[in-house]
């Protein structure tokens, strides 16, 4: 029964975290075409009542602003601004820096030495698992991932003996833990490939 509650809650904290940014994300463009109304109400006058010309342009214009503000932001000036917004905004929101860190991670951009796959000892098994951080005491901050929901999961701090850096891609990480570990044998051959 426990185990069932457990993976009924790990699927839908995964869903939820799925849905959730989606949704935030389309309310916030409704939000600002609806604004933009005023700005090509002008415009859209000249074209036919049956098209939905406001909405079009509405659309067009939030777009429009949305690409200037990501090349701005490619800019080193703009980098510089969006790294100050974040750290001293963005960062208190729990989970920013997780989210934001996967996210980088599954684009295959990010710099960060962490997530990096691994599978550590438990028990008497081995789970696949990503390396936080490494303390200075040579342990290490390991995530374990609850499956299929690699997002929900335990933490622990494990000696170096019980864990095995894995010289894979992040994204073959992640599959074997969100099927249900189909691939861990791949997982294994490169622990052994490793040592």
């Amino acid at each position: 029964m426990k185990q069932f509650r457990e993976f009924v809650v790990n699927t839908l904290v995964g869903g939820l975290l799925v849905v959730a940014p989606i949704y935030i994300a389309v309310l916030l463009l409704l939000k600002a075409m609806k604004s933009s109304v005023g700005l090509v109400r002008p415009f859209a006058s000249l074209l036919p009542e049956w098209f939905p010309a406001e909405n079009v342009f509405s659309l067009l214009l939030v777009l429009i602003v949305c690409f200037l503000i990501g090349v701005a932001v490619r800019t080193p000036r703009g980098r510089a601004i969006r790294e100050r917004i974040e750290s001293s905004l963005f960062e208190r929101l729990p989970g920013y820096a997780l989210f934001r860190s996967l996210t980088q991670r599954l684009a295959g951009e990010s710099q960060e030495n962490v997530w990096k796959p691994a599978l550590v000892e438990l028990e008497e098994a081995l789970v696949p698992a990503f390396i936080i951080e490494e303390l200075e005491d040579g342990r290490f901050t390991i995530f374990v991932p609850s499956v299929p929901t690699p997002l929900a999961g335990a933490v622990y701090i494990l000696s170096r003996e019980r864990v095995h850096p894995l010289d894979v891609p992040f994204t073959q990480a992640i599959k074997s833990v969100s099927r249900w570990g189909s691939g861990s044998k791949d997982l294994v051959a490169a622990m052994k490939a490793g040592r």
